[in-house]
């Protein structure tokens, strides 16, 4: 090995592992549902994006095993070539029907998507004014389109307004796009979009929502563009097939030219293999499932409002989600490695969350309940909780 690199990281992986940043990965021994396992033991779960529980769910399972017989493994192309079947075609009109679109176009993960959306669009003439919490694969769809960066206050409506004038108005770009997380999955709140769609209209900024962890959370399932009423008012709806959804991959949904567009210059989908056969069948039947009913979608957040309420009972500081999604905030970083682990000692999963995911000093355990949740784990786990955060003085 090169001695510089050998160097490198040593150096840094020590650096890392000092500070509490080093991330373990632990295996899991079977499927991820509302408990796991890993080392064969049995553990509560609440670290999955599972949210409605459909990544085991059996008859979504029986669709890829037909879909596998009848069509392979594989697609055995890209898209452009010969990989697109036609169970492609139906996720694609089954997404657009899903979020009310003329159109839609599928990509092999969210975050590959967001890499391919962006940049297939935007260019070094123009700008891109983006939230300051927006996840790693906006931050760096943005960084390869070559555009103009400018970086927003999050939520900050005032300062979005400022900056799109002052972009819009500066005569140095083609185009302004603003973009953001329709719900920031490190806090779990929701996106002003109605003061969004407001200031893009007044500057004719292009809209841009990257609903991952909103797309059958919110809105009825239907997500958060579809929460306000907003679906005729966003130009590009981009979500992932891989949380709420229980499969994998990502998509845009919008109108036909710009799906269209993106189907000659997104460059993920023209230079990588499309998504597998039982892969996509499975999407088909996990999106019919969240549009036929709000059952799934309902219970998620029954058990979510209820894991919030307890530990905001037991003293955690749960910051202000709006969503299921349950940050327990402890701050400095080594100690919420410390919490988690010791959760995962007494039966319960969650994962630390530190930097660079969120910023220094902010570390937390972020605990996802999904809709595959009982009451009686719930509860379990809220007596962890409070056993752990009061032996580590995280709670009194």
């Amino acid at each position: 090995m090169s001695k510089v690199l050998n160097a490198f990281l040593s150096e840094n992986l020590k650096e890392l592992r000092e500070q509490g940043l080093y991330n373990e990965i632990n295996p899991l021994e079977g499927p991820n549902g509302a408990e796991i396992t890993i080392g064969g033991k049995q553990l509560i779960n609440l670290s999955s994006n599972n949210y409605l529980g459909l990544a085991t769910d059996e008859s979504l399972k029986k669709l890829a095993k037909d879909a596998i017989d009848k069509y392979g493994v594989g697609a055995g192309a890209v898209r452009t070539i010969n990989g697109t079947l036609d169970l492609h075609v139906l996720l694609e009109e089954k997404l657009a029907e899903f979020k009310g679109t003329e159109a839609a176009i599928s990509f092999q993960s969210g975050f590959n998507c967001n890499m391919a959306a962006i940049s297939a669009v935007m260019n070094k003439k123009d700008a891109i004014l983006s939230d300051e919490l927006n996840h790693a694969s906006i931050i760096d769809g943005c960084r390869l389109s070559g555009a103009k960066v400018i970086r927003v206050n999050h939520q900050d409506m005032d300062d979005l307004r400022a900056k799109a004038k002052e972009a819009t108005e500066s005569g140095l770009y083609e185009k302004v796009m603003y973009i953001t997380d329709g719900v920031f999955s490190m806090d779990g709140n929701i996106a002003n979009l109605p003061e969004v769609v407001k200031i893009a209209k007044e500057f004719d900024l292009i809209t841009y929502v990257d609903d991952a962890h909103g797309s059958g959370v919110t809105g009825k399932g239907k997500g958060t563009i579809k929460h306000f009423g907003l679906e005729k008012e966003i130009d590009f709806q981009m979500g992932t097939l891989s949380k709420a959804i229980g499969v994998v991959g990502g998509y845009v949904a919008g109108t036909q030219e710009l799906i269209d567009w993106l189907k000659v210059r997104s460059r993920p989908f023209l230079f990588s293999t499309a998504v597998t056969p039982g892969d996509v069948a499975a999407t088909i039947g996990a999106l019919q499932i969240i549009m036929d009913s709000t059952e799934l979608h309902d219970k998620l957040w029954e058990n979510g409002d209820y894991l919030k309420t307890g530990l905001q009972k037991l003293g955690f500081d749960i910051g202000a989600s709006e969503t299921p999604i349950t940050p327990c905030i402890i701050g400095e970083e080594k100690l919420s490695q410390q919490f988690s682990k010791r959760l995962m000692e007494e039966g319960v999963y969650a994962k630390a969350i530190v930097f660079p995911t969120v910023a220094k000093g902010k570390g937390r355990v972020r605990n996802m309940p999904t809709a595959s949740h009982t009451k009686e784990m719930l509860d379990e786990a809220l007596s962890v909780y409070e056993k752990v955060g009061k032996e580590l003085g995280i709670i009194s």
